[in-house]
This record gives C-alpha cells, sequence and structure tokens, in this order.
C-alpha cells in the first residue's frame, strides 16, 4: 500500500509505502457499526428529564368537591391530564455509554484508514510551514489538492498545529493531533490528510514503522 506526497501547490512530489498491518486490512462493517455508536453513545450527555406530577410543585388541594359540581371528579391540579401538570413517560437522565474494548477501538481505526488507503483518499502533504495564516491561503491548498468543499481530516504532528490555522475556519475540514485521531472521525470524513510529521507520529506511537 502507497500513498502519495503533495507539496501546498497540490504537486505529486512523492510516495510513502505504507504498512499493511495498518492501512491494508479487510473491511469489518460489524466493528466499525460498534465502535461508531461508542462515540457517538459518548457525545450524549443523558440529562433530559421532565418532572413528574409528584415532582411538580403544588396541586396540595383538592380543585373542586367531589360531587354536585357536574365537572368532572379530579383530586390534583397536577395530574398529567391538566396543562402544567406532571408528565407520564417522560425522558429520564441515563447514561447512554457503552464499552468497547481499546484493541477493537484500535482495530476499527486501522480499517478505516485501510479503506480511505485502498480507494486513493488518504494524502500525504508537505511543505505548509512555506503558506501563510489567513484562511484564503488554506482554501487555495484544498483548491490545489481537489479537496475543496469535502469533508476532510487534517492529522498534523505535535508542536506542528501553527502550519494548519489557515485550515481552522474552512467548513467541513477538522485539525486534529494524528495521534489522537478516532476510527468515527476517518469514517466522517471524505478524505484523510496526513503531514508527513503526523504520519510519522502516528506509526511510532502505534510502533509500525516499517524496518523497525
Amino acid at each position: 500500500m502507497k500513498a502519495k506526497i503533495y507539496d501546498f501547490e497540490g504537486k505529486e512530489i512523492g510516495e510513502r509505502k505504507l504498512p499493511e498491518s495498518i492501512f491494508g486490512l479487510e473491511p469489518n462493517i460489524h466493528l466499525l457499526w460498534l465502535v461508531t455508536k461508542y462515540y457517538l453513545s459518548r457525545q450524549r450527555e443523558g440529562t433530559a428529564k421532565t418532572k413528574t406530577r409528584g415532582e411538580v410543585s403544588g396541586g396540595g388541594r383538592k380543585p373542586w368537591p367531589q360531587k354536585h359540581t357536574g365537572w368532572a371528579r379530579h383530586g390534583s391540579i397536577r395530574s398529567p391530564i391538566w396543562r402544567k401538570g406532571g408528565i407520564v413517560f417522560g425522558p429520564r437522565p441515563r447514561d447512554f455509554s457503552i464499552r468497547v474494548p481499546y484493541k477493537a477501538k484500535l482495530k476499527a481505526l486501522f480499517i478505516a484508514l485501510s479503506d480511505r488507503a485502498k480507494e486513493e483518499r488518504l494524502k500525504i502533504i508537505s511543505g505548509l510551514s512555506n503558506i501563510g495564516l489567513k484562511t484564503k491561503e488554506g482554501e487555495k491548498v484544498l483548491s490545489n489538492l481537489s479537496l475543496k468543499n469535502k469533508k476532510v481530516i487534517l492529522l498534523f504532528g505535535d508542536n506542528e498545529r501553527d502550519k494548519f490555522l489557515a485550515f481552522r475556519n474552512i467548513e467541513g475540514v477538522l485539525l486534529k493531533r494524528a495521534i489522537d485521531v478516532n476510527a468515527y472521525e476517518i469514517l466522517n470524513s471524505q478524505y484523510v490528510v496526513f503531514s508527513e510529521n503526523g504520519l510519522n507520529e502516528f506509526l511510532k506511537l502505534r510502533g509500525r514503522i516499517e524496518g523497525e
């Protein structure tokens, strides 16, 4: 498996061999579904709550006598059938999170990267230190790479974020340290772009640099 290296002008300047143990895995749809569910569940706060009739204030007095009024009998104005009364079967605080083993999450990340590499939607970019900090310069780089108006995740190395500030306000672009990326973020992006340092750090963290 190989990925092409581009400069900020969109010119192809080389290729890099990628380890098959990370970028050459076969898809596992169930695992990707499970890990996606894991990351989405962790985004849910689970704090939605309504008050039952026992939690609504007031209603301690019977609103009118039981008989001889011609009206339907009621025991409390906080009954669920009254306006501003309690809510029946409303949402209650709960924990939506599920547990997924670390190795499963890691394998899902590798499978997601393998899919993007197989479809040639994984690029490596070099020389970003030569561009400025303005958004229009970041947009120009994406246009040169044919990534304009695409959902792109830019993965950079530690202490390299300053080189990517030109992309921070572009819609559809997510900036992330390469060592922090997860499978859901890869699946949620159409294209994956590594900086050379970001790719080195990612592979070093996983201990999978070929030849070592």
